[in-house]
Formats: C-alpha cells, sequence, structure tokens
C-alpha cells in the first residue's frame, strides 16, 4: 500500500458537504464513498475513469476532445471526486493517525499466552516446579552465616598457603646449605641442563653442550605441558654468559635443589612451579621444561626483574630519580639514561614510593603534578613515569647540587610526614659528570647518619669525572657504576638491590614476602589461557624467600645468593570459597594490603588489540574502590586495608549479558584478614534469594542411577572431588571422579559431601525431566519449528539439557558447549540466563536476546526460575528454560499483529484494519532494558531501541517508563588523544628531518660504535619495542567511562503518545506483554523525527578530568598498610664495597670497521 486508507467518518463527512452544492445522485455518492474508503493514492488518480466521468484526452492533430460522457451530471461528479482527492491527499499530510491501544493490547495479551505456551511447553517449567513443590516436606532451609563463611574460608586459605610457605622454607634452607659447602671454583667445568638447550641436535646427531636427553611428558597439573618431575633445569638469559664461572659454580651448587623440590612436591600434590633465581642471573625452574625464545630468538626472561625476586631481596623503599639532562648528555648517553631510569622502576613494587627529578640550568619535576612528594610505584604511575622519560630532551649547563637538595627535601619531609615507605631511602644519581662540591650539601641533609643512601650511574665513556661520582655513592652507603652501553644497563642497576639487601642478609631475617597478582606471561599457553580462562582467574602470586650465604668470612658483605619462590593459581585459591555456598549473585574476592585486587570476578585483566588479547597496562593495579564502586565512602576499603574483621550492607547497581543489562541488589559483605599474608578476604551475600540454602537428602543408589543419566552434566570448573592431589586422579573430569568415588572405586577421593548430597538430590528431583522432554522430541509431527534446547540448572551446578534440534540445523551451536562460558557454571559464576531469571518472579518466563554472536543466526533464550518454600523461607532451586531461534518467535508475533480485512471496526476509534506489516506502521518488540528482539527490519534485532528511534525512546524516558540508569567502569581501556604536531614547513619537513637524520648519523656515528655494545644492541628490550610503536591515536590506553543502561519500570503497563516533529506528528502505543518481560511498540512510521530528536546510544563516554582534579586524583594516596618488616640499617655493614669502575675495550676490528667508515666520509 502506498498510504492509509480514508476512515468511514472522513469520506462520509467530505460527500455530505459536497452533496448540498453539487446535484449528484445518493447512487453516485455511495459508488464515490465506497471508492475512497478502498483506495490507495494511485487508485484516487483512476477514479474518474472507474465513475465513468468526462475526461479529456489527447485527440487527433493534437487537438482535445471530449469523450462519450458529457452533460451537467458527469461534469458534477467529476468534480467532486477531484475536490474529494485533493482534499484526502491534504488531510493525509496534515491529518493525525490514531492508532487505537485497545488494538495493541488485544496483541499483547495473544501474544502473551502464545510465548508462555510455548515456553512452558518447551521447558516443562510447571512438571520441574511441581516436583520441587512435591519434596518441600522432606527438605530444609536454613539462613546462609555470612561471618561464618567468611571465617572457613579464611581458615582453609591460611593452610594452604602455609603450605606453600614451608615448602618455600626448606627449598631456603636446603640452598644455603649447599653454599655453605660449596667451595668457590673459578675453573669448574660442570655440564647443567640448559632449559634451551634441551634435546637439541647438531648437524651430526649429537647433543649440543647444555643440552642432552631431558625426557618431557604432557602433565594435566601443569596445564597440560610437557614437563619432567624427576629433574629441574636452568634458564640463563641471553645477556648473561652460559658459562661464565659464576654460572657453573651456582648451577653446580643449586643442584641440590632437585631433591627438595620432588620432595615439596610429593608432601604437596598442589604445588605448581618451584624455582631458584639466583643473584648472578640464572633461574633453576621445577619442574624442568624445554624453554622458547621470543620472536627475534631472544631469551629475555630474568628472574632477577621479577617481582617475586626484588620484594624479597629488599625492603620497601623510596626512591628518587635524578637525572641528567644537561645538554653534554646528548645522543646515545641520554638514550642510556632513560633505559636506566625505565629499568630502576621496573624494580620496584607497589610497597615503594618514586619521583622523578630532571636537571640542567634549573631542577624541574617529570611530572609537574608530583612536584615535592612522593607517589607509590605501582604499575600505573611507573608506566606513565616512562611515558614522560622518554619526552626528556637535553639543553643548558648541568647543576646537580640544586637537584640532590630538591630529592633529601622530598625524602625528609616524606619520612617527618609519615609518609611513602617509612623505611629504605634512596637517591640514584644519572649523570655523564659532577664538577661541583657536594659536601655541604651532604652535610646538611645526610651526614652523619647517612640515611639516604645515593647510587650514582656516570653515563657514557668519559672517564674524567669517575672519582667524583663514585665519591657521592661511597660517602652515602650507596653504589657507584659505569654504565657505557646499554647492554650495561641491566646488570649495573641490579646492583643497588644487592647493597639494600645487606642489612636484611647480615640480620639473616628470612622475610617471607607475598607478591600482588600477576599473569605468568612466560609460560607457552598463555595466550591460550587468555581465550579459555576467566579473566579475573588467569593471575597467580608468588611466595618468595630470599637466600644468604652463611659463610663467616663474607658476613659483613651481605651476600645475597638469591631468593626461592613458588607459584600460586588463584583460581586453585579461589576453589576453596565453593559457588553453590555463595549462591547465585554471591561470590569471595581477595585484595592486597594496598587495597589492589588479587582476585574478583569483576576484575578484567585483559583487552583486545586486533584479535589478540593482551594484559592491560594496569592489570595488577585495580584498587578495590574501581570494582566496588558503590563503596563511594570507602568504608569497605578502608576496613579491609586495615585488617579488621567485619560486615557491611550496600545498595548497588551490577550488569550482566557483557555489561549491557542493569540489576538491583542489597549486598551484605563479610570480610577478614588471611594471617600471615598482606591479603584480606571478602564474601558477598545477596538479600532475598542469597540469603537461604535448601539441604535435601536421597541415598546413593537412588541419586547415582540418576546421576548418570545422558543428559546431565556439573560445572566442570567446580570442586565436587579433589582430583589434583593424586596424579593417578588428575586425568578425570568432576563427573567421572564423582562417580568413582560413590561407587567405592576410588575412596580416597577427598569430596565435599554437602554438595555431592545436593547434587545427587537433584539429580533424582530433576530425573522426570529427561522422559518429558525426550517424549515432545520423539512426537516430531507436534514439534514447533525453531525450537532448538531445553535446559535447567540448579544450584548444585547440575545442567541439564535436551536438544530438540540435530546439530546440522541448530541455529546456536555453541549454545551450552564448553565454549560458550557465559552460560555454563564457572568458577567465576552462574550462567547469565540462570542469573536473570533468580531476580524475575518466579513462574513467569523472561525472555532476552544474548548479546554474543551465534554466527548461524540471532536466538532467544526464555528463562524462569524454580523455588522451594517451607514455612515463610524461599530459596532458589534452580532456573530452567528454553532456547529458540529468532525466527520462530517472529513467525507468531507477526500472525497475531495483523488484522484481516473483515475485521468489524465498527467500536474502534482509530487506523482499522490494524497491521504491523502495512508500510505506515513500524511494530517493535523490546525487552525490559530496552533491546529490541522483533522489528521489520531484521538487523535491528539486538541493537537497542535508542539507536533505532531515538523520538519514540525519548518521550519513553521523559513519562518514565524507562530509567536511565549511569553504570561505570575503571577499568576500560580508550583510545589515546593524538597530539597536535608542528605545521610550519609542512611540504619541506620530510627533507628537513632526512637531513637532519644524516647530518646526526654522520657526525656521531663514529662515537656510537665506540661506546656502544653491538651485542647488547639485539637483546635490548629498549629497541625491541621501538620497532612496534604506534601512532597515538591508535594506541589504547587505561582510562574511566560512564555509560548508561536503561530499565523498565513495571508499574506503566500501557501508553501512548503523540511526538510533535516539525510539520508532522507521530503517534505511538507502547503495551506491555502480560507475565513477561516484553513490551509491543506501534509506532506511526511516515512522520520522521530524526532531525528533531537524535539516536540514543549506550556507547560509554571516556570521564575526562580538568588538569588540576586529575592532578589532585593522581597524588592522592589511598589508607594502605604497610609490610610489618624494615630493614634499613645493620652497623656491621661493609659500606666500603660501594662499585668499580668498568672500562671500554676496544674490538681492534671494530676500530678498523670504525676507521674506514670515517675516510669514505670525509
Amino acid at each position: 500500500m502506498l498510504s492509509m486508507l480514508l476512515s468511514d467518518k472522513l469520506s462520509l463527512w467530505t460527500v455530505s458537504r459536497f452533496e448540498l452544492y453539487m446535484n449528484v445522485s445518493q447512487v453516485d455518492l455511495y459508488f464515490v464513498t465506497i471508492t475512497l474508503q478502498r483506495a490507495t493514492i494511485t487508485g484516487l488518480m483512476q477514479i474518474a475513469a472507474a465513475a465513468g466521468m468526462n475526461c479529456w484526452g489527447p485527440g487527433r492533430a493534437g487537438n482535445a476532445t471530449k469523450s462519450d460522457g458529457s452533460g451537467p451530471r458527469g461534469g458534477r461528479l467529476m468534480m467532486l471526486v477531484w475536490i474529494i482527492l485533493f482534499s484526502s491527499l491534504c488531510l493525509m499530510v496534515d491529518g493525525q493517525m490514531k492508532i487505537p491501544p485497545e488494538t495493541v493490547q488485544q496483541w499483547a495479551v495473544s501474544f502473551s499466552k502464545e510465548i508462555a505456551a510455548l515456553s512452558a511447553r518447551y521447558s516443562g517449567a510447571k512438571l520441574l516446579q511441581k516436583k520441587y513443590k512435591d519434596i518441600e516436606g522432606m527438605v530444609k532451609i536454613e539462613e546462609v552465616d555470612g561471618e561464618e563463611l567468611a571465617k572457613k574460608f579464611a581458615e582453609e586459605m591460611e593452610e594452604m598457603l602455609g603450605r606453600k610457605m614451608k615448602s618455600v622454607k626448606r627449598l631456603a634452607e636446603a640452598a644455603e646449605d649447599a653454599d655453605l659447602y660449596h667451595e668457590y671454583n673459578e675453573t669448574l667445568e660442570f655440564d647443567y641442563y640448559n632449559s634451551m638447550l634441551i634435546n637439541s641436535y647438531d648437524q651430526e646427531g649429537n647433543s649440543v653442550p647444555l643440552g642432552g636427553e631431558f625426557p618431557l611428558e604432557a602433565n594435566e597439573h601443569f596445564n597440560k605441558l610437557p614437563v619432567n618431575t624427576q629433574l629441574s633445569n636452568i634458564q640463563v638469559p641471553t645477556n648473561v654468559y652460559n658459562r661464565d664461572p659464576d654460572i657453573l659454580n651456582g648451577a653446580y651448587m643449586s643442584e641440590a635443589l632437585n631433591d627438595v623440590f620432588i620432595d615439596n612436591f610429593q608432601k604437596d600434590p598442589t604445588l605448581t612451579w618451584q624455582y631458584f633465581g639466583s643473584a648472578t642471573g640464572f633461574f633453576r625452574l621445577y619442574p624442568g621444561i624445554k624453554w622458547t625464545s621470543d620472536e627475534n630468538g631472544v631469551v629475555t626472561f630474568d628472574s632477577r626483574n621479577r617481582n617475586w625476586y626484588i620484594q624479597a631481596a629488599t625492603s620497601p623503599k623510596d626512591v628518587v630519580i635524578v637525572v641528567d639532562v644537561s645538554g653534554s648528555m646528548k645522543g646515545l648517553r641520554l638514550t642510556i639514561a632513560k633505559h636506566t631510569i625505565n629499568t630502576i622502576l621496573d624494580t620496584l613494587g607497589e610497597n615503594d614510593f618514586v619521583n622523578i627529578i630532571a636537571y640542567s640550568d634549573y631542577v624541574r619535576y617529570v611530572e609537574p603534578c608530583f612536584k615535592g612528594t612522593l607517589v607509590q610505584a605501582d604499575l600505573d604511575n611507573r608506566e606513565h613515569f616512562k611515558i614522560l622519560v622518554e619526552e626528556l630532551h637535553v639543553k643548558g649547563e648541568g647543576k646537580v647540587k640544586y637537584a640532590m637538595k630538591e630529592s633529601f627535601k622530598i625524602l625528609n619531609e616524606a619520612a617527618a610526614l609519615g609518609q611513602g615507605s617509612l623505611c629504605n631511602q634512596a637517591i640514584m644519581l644519572i649523570t655523564d659528570g659532577a664538577m661541583e662540591d657536594f659536601q655541604e650539601v651532604f652535610k646538611e641533609f645526610n651526614w652523619p647518619e647517612r640515611r639516604v643512601r645515593v647510587f650514582t650511574y656516570l653515563i657514557g665513556r668519559e672517564m674524567t669525572f669517575a672519582d667524583n661520582v663514585k665519591w657521592i655513592a661511597c660517602n652515602n652507603k650507596g653504589y657507584y657504576t659505569h654504565v657505557s652501553t646499554l647492554a650495561d644497563v641491566q646488570e649495573n642497576v641490579m646492583e643497588y638491590l644487592h647493597v639494600l639487601s645487606r642489612p636484611m642478609v647480615i640480620n639473616h631475617d628470612h622475610d617471607i614476602i607475598w607478591t600482588e597478582a600477576y599473569m605468568d606471561t612466560v609460560s607457552p599457553i598463555t595466550e591460550k589461557l587468555f581465550d579459555t580462562q576467566a579473566q579475573s582467574l588467569l593471575l597467580m602470586t608468588s611466595v618468595a624467600m630470599p637466600v644468604f650465604s652463611k659463610k663467616k668470612e663474607t658476613l659483613s658483605h651481605g651476600i645475597l645468593l638469591g631468593v626461592v619462590g613458588t607459584d600460586v593459581a588463584l583460581r586453585e585459591l579461589m576453589r576453596l570459597a565453593p559457588r553453590y555456598k555463595l549462591g547465585v549473585h554471591g561470590y569471595a574476592y581477595l585484595i592486597t594490603n594496598n587495597g589492589y585486587i588479587l582476585s574478583h570476578p569483576d576484575l578484567r585483566p585483559l583487552y583486545k588489540e586486533g584479535k589478540k588479547l593482551k594484559p592491560k597496562p594496569n592489570y595488577n593495579s585495580v584498587d578495590l574502590s574501581e570494582v566496588e564502586w558503590e563503596d563511594t565512602e570507602e568504608k569497605l576499603r578502608t576496613a579491609m586495608v586495615k585488617g579488621e574483621t567485619g560486615t557491611l550492607s550496600l545498595d548497588v547497581r551490577t550488569s550482566v549479558d557483557k555489561g549491557t543489562r542493569v540489576m538491583f541488589l542489597k549486598n551484605d559483605y563479610f570480610h577478614t584478614v588471611l594471617n600471615e599474608t598482606p591479603f584480606s578476604l571478602g564474601i558477598v551475600l545477596t538479600r532475598g534469594y542469597g540469603q537461604y540454602i535448601f539441604i535435601g537428602n536421597v541415598s546413593v543408589e537412588e541419586g547415582l542411577h540418576d546421576l548418570l543419566a545422558p543428559d546431565l552434566t556439573i560445572a566442570s570448573e567446580w570442586t565436587y572431588c579433589e582430583t589434583d592431589i593424586d596424579p593417578a586422579h588428575r586425568k578425570l573430569n568432576q563427573l567421572q571422579a564423582v562417580v568413582r568415588y560413590l561407587t567405592g572405586k576410588e575412596p580416597d577421593l577427598e569430596c565435599d559431601v554437602l554438595l555431592l548430597q545436593q547434587t545427587l538430590f537433584d539429580a533424582v528431583v530433576t530425573a522426570p525431566m529427561e522422559a518429558y522432554w525426550t517424549a515432545l522430541m520423539l512426537n516430531t509431527s507436534g514439534m514447533d519449528d525453531g525450537v532448538e534446547t531445553a535446559f535447567l540448572g540448579t544450584r548444585s551446578g547440575l545442567l541439564r539439557f535436551q536438544r530438540y534440534t540435530g546439530i546440522e540445523k541448530r541455529v546456536a551451536k555453541s549454545f551450552l558447549t564448553s565454549t560458550d562460558k557465559e552460560n555454563m557454571f564457572t568458577l567465576d559464576h552462574f550462567p547469565v540466563w540462570y542469573r536473570r531469571a533468580a531476580e524475575y518472579p518466579a513462574g513467569q518466563f523472561l525472555y532476552y536476546m544474548p548479546r554474543q554472536d551465534t554466527r548461524a543466526g540471532p536466538i532467544v533464550i526464555s528463562t524462569t526460575a524454580v523455588t522451594v518454600t517451607v514455612g515463610k523461607k524461599t530459596a532458589i532451586a534452580g532456573a530452567i528454560g528454553v532456547q529458540m531461534t529468532l525466527d520462530a518467535f517472529e513467525s507468531r508475533f507477526w500472525s497475531i499483529t495483523s488484522q484481516p480485512n473483515d475485521t468489524d471496526c465498527s467500536d474502534i476509534e482509530g487506523k482499522c484494519p490494524l497491521r504491523c506489516g502495512s508500510f505506515d506502521i513500524n511494530c517493535y518488540l523490546i525487552d525490559n532494558n530496552g533491546f529490541v528482539l522483533i522489528s521489520k527490519q531484521r538487523n535491528d534485532a539486538g541493537r537497542f531501541f535508542g539507536e533505532v528511534d531515538g523520538s519514540v525512546m525519548t518521550t519513553l524516558i521523559r513519562m518514565g517508563m524507562f530509567k536511565r540508569v549511569s553504570l561505570f567502569d575503571y577499568q576500560a581501556m580508550c583510545k589515546m588523544n593524538s597530539h597536535s604536531v608542528n605545521s610550519a614547513r609542512p611540504l619541506l619537513s620530510p627533507f628537513y628531518g632526512l637531513a637532519s637524520a644524516l647530518k646526526w648519523l654522520l657526525s656521531n656515528f663514529l662515537l656510537f660504535l665506540l661506546e656502544f655494545n653491538i651485542c647488547g644492541f639485539w637483546h635490548t628490550e629498549h629497541f625491541a619495542d621501538a620497532s612496534a610503536h604506534k601512532k597515538k591515536g591508535d594506541i589504547l590506553q587505561p582510562c574511566e567511562t560512564e555509560y548508561p543502561s536503561f530499565v523498565y519500570e513495571p508499574s506503566v503497563k500501557e501508553t501512548n503518545s503523540i511526538i510533535k516533529c516539525g510539520r508532522c506528528q507521530k503517534m505511538f502505543v507502547v503495551q506491555q506483554i502480560p507475565d513477561s518481560n516484553l513490551l509491543m511498540l506501534v509506532v506511526q512510521a511516515d512522520c520522521d523525527c530524526s532531525r528533531q530528536y537524535s539516536p540514543i546510544t549506550m556507547e560509554p563516554k571516556e570521564v575526562k578530568y580538568n588538569a588540576s582534579v586529575k592532578c589532585d586524583r593522581m597524588r592522592s594516596q589511598k589508607i594502605r598498610r604497610r609490610p610489618e618488616s624494615c630493614h634499613a640499617y645493620h652497623p656491621q655493614e661493609n659500606a666500603n664495597d660501594c662499585g668499580r669502575a668498568s672500562f671500554i675495550s676496544l674490538s681492534v676490528s671494530l676500530f678498523f670497521i670504525c676507521l674506514s667508515f670515517s675516510t669514505i666520509i670525509s
């Protein structure tokens, strides 16, 4: 149809008016009226011919001629029709369509009955609810005691972590004893297993040196990685010579650890990697693995750079880095200085504090916002400093005296105010020379206590000022190093850690440290884990302990031999807080003494760059207040950081289905400290259904029979039985382990008896569903097209489902498969359909389209909760539902929303018959969050309705039918703003750039070759990353965003309104679909309001702060709990061991190459 039909009243009113003035018969009037009622605009143009009226047409020779119809009657009739036609056209343009609300209401009721019957039939929800109703007299419902749960979980976690600490202590003792009885041999020859060279052969088929046969076997406990559980092996970084006498002596001495590694693993089979990181650079790892290099053939991993090593080797520290940016520091010297700063920053952790000062003619802070203060050296701040350091440039004369004064003032003020680490304090001076007299500065600020250590790094080949620079370090209990090449940086920076460790070593204080959360970026399977594991469970923490030399002759030197440690996968720790005890919305989480997240279901440490998942720059410095952001006063965070035990209640907004749908919950938080660790545990229980748990009981024989049904699975990530203790059990999945335990085949398995009891009970109660679903499927003639899967889940993690459609015809091929994490029970969460059903009235179906792609086509999920009531207590037993194709949903919608031609329109005021298929009407089906399920435009399905029709959505929000809810994401990634560049000389700038580059190259190449260690060039991450630089506009960086979610107000069942849009008006009618979360919208389609109303999107917007607010936020320091131990001073420390100069040896061949090149240039 090209236009709406004229209504009865409009046509009759128009005709009756003209009957008074025109002598037209009643027969003619009747004919015209009926014709107008049924005609389209195109049809109206043909009325004259249909009525037999006079009309003019071209005659022969171009003359106008009359047709057969003539006379005054015919002329009057023709005039009447043309006037009515003109009036009708005007009314169509300026008139207002009337959509009858009663028609839309009838449609909504009919559609409600249709989809409810469809969902109830194929899910079997009524049968399941009846089965649980029947057993209410056999079960008991208990209120969940959050305080008791938190206490119990904490005790179990402390016991687990305690076993790890005992293992590490045994390693430390063994390593120290082995060193005590080992005599250093400068000429020692020893073939150790080098993890890079094992199982490698030369061209003749012989094992390469330091290689040899090293059996490897895939092991379930180590993520199916090929390992050797009988031997450890050694990894050496590329920039360390693998046959250096220090390496050979250390490798020989540490062979004694092999037996301890194996013994530890036998005593505690849940142990993962155990290791010894040597101060000389090698890394002994158990079990042994084949190490692989990066794409450049380089092994950059150096255990001395890892956080567990640095934290164990030193106490917390305040560090001020002072860098010379005077004119003499140009070229390679500045490059080396920047790399030195970055390397120092990499040695700092979240218990340390830092600032950076640059000096030339004057002193300036690299980050002006941090002027006069120290900031926590967390990952965020360290990365921020690195970006600013890259922008440093040289100019002027170097006056270090003022920079030193400023540094001492910062450190003294921090100590006086109780800020910073309140432990070690150090100044790192990076310069190519110091000519000034510093004695007055040190007398004023540091002598005689020498509380602040000063470490000096002489940059470049020039040795003129070496004595001055070394004097500064030696007279302030520091250490001096000469850094002439980029390859020297790593080893020379590490020296300061050994100096800071001296007091602890001399005291023999074996402090055990725990690291913040981090990712195992070394493992070859890490990228695969990124795609298969819950993000928050990819993380781990390490427990480590320093290893000291016990030899009396070296006691005053405080020699650190290295650090031993082991990893603890956080997913294993979180298994001790079972999901079934916490309920559908409940969860457990861990934080550090600094308030940073160790584990939390809402932690998202990865982001997508192209097709790859990568760790976010600040993934392990996400604060609790950024995840539990409803805790605006930070009461929860403060109590937990202080290590207190207590409770707190919060009203929270949370989201599901990938952040698109908001839920309002009342959460109770229970928290306590984990003793002998820097961690605190919190658990969350949701009011309502989350407050109660029901307990049923059946015989093992009865339950086991139903547990073996083919349609049944249990949560594979939950721990029903512990399969990781005995190696023989590691290949069993959880269902296999449960069955073997219950049948008595594996009586030694450690199983969760309460969880097994509940699982067996649920298996028995839900067993009739298998027969019900099977009967439906076998009745092929009565099956509706598009209904693909029926499913149910219970609180015990039990899942049953029936596929009504074969895989070849199924649209949702991945639904309820191992890859469909959103819809399965995981260690991190209950399925989305379960969580959503729990917040909707039991017995009523909730409908939605999943956000993830199904590849083959869109689907609809219908789900409802099943409850158990005993007395006045109600608990959720589970959720049940059906998954169908969108086509199946649409076909019912379009058939209901179309009135036939013979509809009785006598009592209807408005457009009748009304059809959603008509061109001037748009009909939509949307859910309670405003997402479109059905529209004429198929690509609208799944979109937010505000994007489709901003005018109607805006009006619904104004009328209160929908509410906008603001949500915040403090873990977002945003594109970096592109900085504007100097536009001068736009055409010639490439040539100027090339000329400048050639000038620099020719003038500095000889000096470059003399100063630069070519081997070190290829092994330097600084340059390896340089080729990967992108345009700033393409780089993603951490940011904060605000994004909207919308929720329907269920008290408003129906509404209609008219929207004025310029020259036209748009009418719409909205009607709730009874007993569902759906709404039907019928909208006038021929009035375009897009100019007056912009689309409403759900796109997140970056929260930006002005410079002042941003600075205040960066400077603000949240409450934290300092580590208990501090080792900053010991009277027996040998401060005379304060550094050595490194002299440059010039290769003869390199000299002649340089000489030849300079000749060519000249």
